[in-house]
């Protein structure tokens, strides 16, 4: 199962089940603090993981205070009781603020509450408060059961048998304010309303010319606002971390005029809601308001977006991480030992990883102290290196120096889209064109591909060209899934005709050939003697050298949001089982991603070979499933996963087998997947990868320079991709033993690790590889 079962023990499943029985054990699982999107996926998971390894599970209704109060506020939870929920924002056992838990007093009520039921094992789903409390209660722990033992409420026996409390916390919060993790709970969902938000606003505002103020939410942390600024192109950014210079009033109007200049009919301004100066002052919504209709006359409008941002359906993403989170919990809960101090379980990169709370805990209150003694450059340090990464990000792409302030390079810099559209693909030319010509290259654009290049359909583009371009779905520049093999003579032609000294290939596996073809031909034409790298773009994220495609999350959440209203039409005629056909090509990332983020009984795939036997007991999982409460069936089936078993085949072999039980509907979501507007994750993503592509192409050629360089080597044509935690760029000579060329996907696929998470979610016995599971890791403030 595992992707990578060299680091896996052997007999790892063996180990698994002896590893972690939870026979005998009692977890409560309870949300606090503010809400989040997320939340009730994170407690479907560790509900359904904790009775998977044999362990009663407890709902701990209304948080704290539900722990302080008992009584039915502590329920025991069944595999249906966090059935349909996945899809649903907030928390389905509620949340509360308490200030009894804070007394001693108030935490020795909820000691006893808990020993009632047996509850010595806790996952706290909250903010850094909400964990702090937790960690408190567990050094107390000992304490209060002789207390209580004392008061004669408990017995010396229980003292010995509840000897200890284990501790696991999850971070929801929608801020992402909290150190250690790359992503907490409901920030991607959050992300989706500010974007929704702002696309709708930016139509209303290009009608009238006017100036948008959007306050977005973030008292002690500016990560919403900087990222949807960063996905939206907005024109300033005000934040708590990173406060704009003195004399920003002036600077800000120039910028707004400067733009207003360019012919560009609308600005946005976005404010964390704990925007401060660097005196430590609050710069509010309405003073900046003030401040562009007193300098410059603009018709000018706040909009404060409040709770809309905690509103909602969870995105894709945060369903995955709070899925794969809960059941990581359970794990890390199981495995604890009376020394494990309470952990946190967070994301690095796409890995899940156990780090100490309090170190956590410790970092998140370093930065506001860093904050409030007004060392911003250390609260920008402490928040991490992506969130420094963006905010650098943020200034390239939003201010553009005069032209005579450019120190020129004299090198044309080429910008291509190669295969199908994927959503992003804009984000990503946006980013390099206004890099390149920050970097003081003159920018072409290729328009319609290797077919458009051959042909000569070469232009300038320049900095305003490109404003707007990070909402936009599908490609601009057009793109085709043609190959340069056919027209490489013509190619090297342009590119002598147009001196163009290095390109950038934004697509998905055509343009991976292609950068193979481009370098296999370098001897025949010394055109091509060029620095030449490749962002992946597509939706079926089956790009070697990369983790993650542009455009795949689009599609991800395009699929899940279909399988809600899908599922919610089976809910209503019950007895109905949906066969949902996604894209993909052979890659099955879609349909099980798809899969684990929507709920579904199946998906198959083509990694994963499956007979009739496997269908046949599918069919009969849902025949069981049929007798519950639960009576609806999904499942996923990637396009090519089999040439036989086809998606009519399925559909006819379950209507048949089914007769009398359920019946059947067929669904093939098609072109859908590739439509529409990026996700925030996609313009973020694409801004980000294709501005480190564009920093790679200028080093390369400030090495060349004056030297006339031929660039021959390996390492001169690259794929820039994410792997496991790190951005890296790898030469396609290296990938192509990492390729399955047939099927056009790679050999190794990191997400077929999480493939038993989707089984285990859907009741299904499946071995699940916990071998990378288990160290607990120091947190790193550039590493967070």
């Amino acid at each position: 199962m595992d992707a990578d079962d060299s680091r896996a023990p052997k007999g790892s499943l063996r180990k698994f089940l002896e590893h972690l029985s939870g026979a005998g054990k009692a977890i409560g699982v309870l949300t606090s603090g503010g809400d989040a999107q997320g939340m009730n996926a994170a407690v479907r998971a560790v509900v359904r993981m904790g009775i998977y390894v044999g362990a009663k599970v407890y709902f701990i209704y209304e948080g704290y205070q539900g722990m302080v109060d008992g009584g039915a506020n502590i329920a025991e939870a069944d595999w249906e009781s966090v059935s349909s929920i996945l899809q649903v924002g907030g928390t389905i056992i509620g949340s509360a603020r308490c200030q009894a838990f804070r007394t001693r007093e108030g935490r020795l009520k909820a000691a006893c509450n808990l020993l009632q039921r047996g509850i010595t094992n806790l996952c706290v789903i909250g903010g850094d408060g909400s964990l702090t409390g937790a960690n408190l209660f567990r050094k107390e722990w000992s304490g209060l059961l002789e207390e209580l033992a004392r008061n004669g409420q408990i017995d010396k026996e229980a003292v010995q048998k509840y000897a200890y409390l284990n501790v696991v916390g999850m971070v929801g919060s929608i801020d992402n304010d909290f150190c250690g993790t790359d992503m907490t709970i409901g920030t991607d969902s959050a992300l989706h309303r500010i974007i929704e938000v702002i696309d709708a606003i930016m139509t209303t505002a290009q009608s009238h010319q006017r100036t948008f103020v959007l306050e977005v939410m973030g008292r002690h942390c500016g990560y919403l606002a900087l990222v949807s600024a960063l996905a939206c192109g907005a024109d300033w950014v005000f934040l708590p971390e990173s406060p704009p210079e003195d004399g920003w009033e002036e600077q800000m109007c120039v910028k707004l005029s400067e733009n207003r200049a360019r012919k560009k009919r609308l600005n946005i301004i976005i404010v964390a809601e704990g925007a401060i100066d660097t005196q430590n002052k609050p710069i509010t919504s309405e003073k900046i308001k003030e401040l562009v209709v007193t300098q410059l006359g603009y018709d000018t409008r706040v909009t404060i977006l409040g709770h809309v941002q905690r509103g909602g359906t969870p995105s894709a993403f945060d369903r995955i991480l709070a899925s794969r989170m809960g059941v990581e919990a359970v794990i890390a809960l199981l495995e604890a030992t009376p020394d494990t101090p309470a952990c946190v379980v967070s994301l690095n990169g796409n890995h899940a990883v156990r780090l100490p709370l309090m170190e956590c805990v410790q970092m998140t209150q370093d930065v506001q102290k860093a904050m409030d003694e007004r060392r911003f450059q250390d609260a920008v340090r402490l928040r991490g290196r992506s969130f420094a990464g963006n905010l650098n990000t943020y200034k390239r792409l939003a201010i553009k120096l005069p032209d005579d302030q450019i120190p020129k390079t004299n090198c044309n810099v080429a910008v291509i889209n190669v295969g199908a559209p994927a959503a992003g693909m804009n984000a990503a030319v946006r980013s390099a064109v206004r890099v390149g010509i920050a970097d003081g290259h003159r920018m072409l654009a290729i328009y319609d591909g290797f077919d458009g290049f051959a042909k000569g359909q070469i232009k300038e583009i320049g900095w305003t060209d490109v404003g707007g371009w990070t909402g936009q779905g599908g490609s601009i520049l057009g793109t085709k899934r043609v190959l340069p093999g056919k027209y490489l003579e013509e190619i090297a032609r342009q590119m002598r005709a147009h001196s163009i000294n290095a390109l950038l290939i934004i697509g998905g596996f055509e343009a991976y050939l292609g950068l193979l073809e481009l370098s296999a031909a370098r001897e025949k034409h010394e055109e091509f003697c060029v620095p030449m790298v490749m962002v992946p773009a597509t939706v079926s994220n089956n790009v070697p050298g990369s983790d993650f495609s542009i455009g795949a999350d689009t599609a991800l959440n395009t699929i899940t949001d279909t399988c809600d209203r899908i599922k919610q039409s089976a809910s209503g005629t019950k007895r109905r089982v949906f066969i949902i056909e996604t894209m993909g090509g052979y890659c099955g990332y879609l349909a099980n991603m798809g899969g684990l983020a929507a709920g579904a009984d199946a998906a198959y795939i083509f990694e994963e070979p499956f007979d009739i036997r496997d269908l046949q007991s599918n069919v009969e999982h849902l025949t069981e499933k049929m007798k519950t409460t639960i009576q609806r069936g999904l499942v996923l089936r990637n396009e090519s996963c089999s040439e036989n078993y086809t998606t009519d085949f399925i559909y006819q072999l379950y209507s048949e087998e089914g007769k009398g039980v359920f019946d059947c509907r067929k669904n093939v979501l098609g072109h859908m997947q590739q439509g529409g507007a990026p996700s925030p994750f996609d313009r973020n993503f694409g801004t980000k990868i294709s501005a480190r592509a564009m920093e790679w192409i200028t080093a390369k050629l400030k090495e060349a320079r004056g030297r006339g360089k031929k660039f021959t080597t390996d390492d001169s044509v690259c794929v820039l991709g994410i792997s496991k935690r790190n951005v890296i760029f790898q030469p396609v000579a290296e990938l192509k033993k990492q390729t399955d060329f047939e099927h056009r996907i790679p050999k190794e696929q990191w997400w077929l690790k999480l493939r038993p998470l989707m089984k285990i979610l859907a009741k299904y016995k499946a071995s699940y590889d916990v071998s990378d599971s288990g160290q607990l890791e120091h947190v790193q403030p550039w590493s967070v």
